[in-house]
């Protein structure tokens, strides 16, 4: 770790339950700097701080402040209401470390660039179980999306979301703005649970989710987030957001199959990239959907 980011309070508890300290997360994130940084580098972040470990309470913070660190930075970025706000962002280990001093557990990255923010690079489906789906259904309900996707002309990568559930993540060229991506992830959903409605809801209505998966689309918008492939969740679980090949599918047994130590083994026992092809993927290019 570099000199300025030294970690103070290096043996506090931040899992107590797994017995996971401040310089256990540092050390995990040190592994996986290689991994996590093509996902978070140059992108405005959401980052969740815990600064008394998961049984404290945790914020999410988005704009940037000097306390961060000196390898965290600032990207100014228009708002809703014409003003302009100083937004996080990182380049390197460093930055993730200094985040990390800060006791930062999440990082959410934009869909879009810092140089290109306007035009997102990725899609995110979130499949978000409500109360009954089993861990079976949820599987069935990727390997759908994917379809559905894939009959679109769009190649889809999946990951554990470290949580319940499972995200379907789609490269695509930059090219399309905020609006155009996200009515296409709605009228994708919103497909979907018209031909399924016994298993699928595309609206974010507690009141409808009992025992069907909502395909959760609306983490497509400008500013919104969606966690980073690698990053711990702030959960007693101390599970982490993996990536998987679709052919590892069957195999897992939950969102959050991957604790700390485990993705550790993970992360350094991987021969190839999970998300293979995924820079190829991205020159492809947002289809119009039929909405019938």
């Amino acid at each position: 770790m570099p000199a300025r980011a030294r970690l103070t309070s290096p043996d506090k508890l931040v899992y107590p339950g797994k017995k996971i300290t401040k310089q256990q997360v540092a050390d995990y994130y040190r592994a996986v700097a290689d991994r996590l940084l093509p996902e978070v580098a140059r992108r405005p972040l959401s980052v969740l701080r815990c600064p008394d470990g998961v049984a404290g309470t945790c914020f999410f913070q988005k704009h940037h402040a000097d306390a961060l660190g000196g390898a965290v930075h600032a990207v100014p970025i228009r708002e809703k209401d014409g003003g302009s706000e100083d937004y996080v962002y990182i380049e390197d280990a460093d930055g993730l470390l200094d985040l990390i001093q800060m006791n930062v557990l999440e990082l959410h990255p934009w869909g879009s660039r810092i140089d290109d923010l306007e035009r997102p690079d990725r899609l995110v489906f979130d499949l978000d179980p409500g109360e009954g789906v089993d861990w079976n259904a949820i599987k069935a309900a990727a390997r759908e999306v994917r379809a559905r996707l894939d009959e679109a002309g769009l190649e889809s990568f999946l990951r554990l979301s470290g949580g319940k559930g499972l995200h379907v993540v789609v490269p695509i060229a930059p090219g399309p703005d905020w609006a155009t991506a996200k009515a296409f992830c709605e009228a994708f959903a919103d497909a979907m649970a018209r031909r399924s409605p016994d298993r699928y809801v595309a609206t974010a209505s507690k009141a409808k989710r009992k025992g069907v998966i909502f395909i959760d689309w609306l983490r497509n918008g400008r500013g919104a987030t969606s966690v980073a492939s690698w990053s711990l969740r702030a959960r007693e679980a101390a599970g982490v957001a993996v990536p998987l090949r679709w052919d590892e599918l069957g195999r897992a047994k939950s969102g959050s199959d991957y604790d700390l130590p485990r993705a550790l083994r993970r992360a350094a026992s991987l021969k190839r990239d999970p998300w293979e092809g995924w820079e190829e993927a991205g020159r492809q290019q947002l289809p119009r959907l039929d909405a019938g």
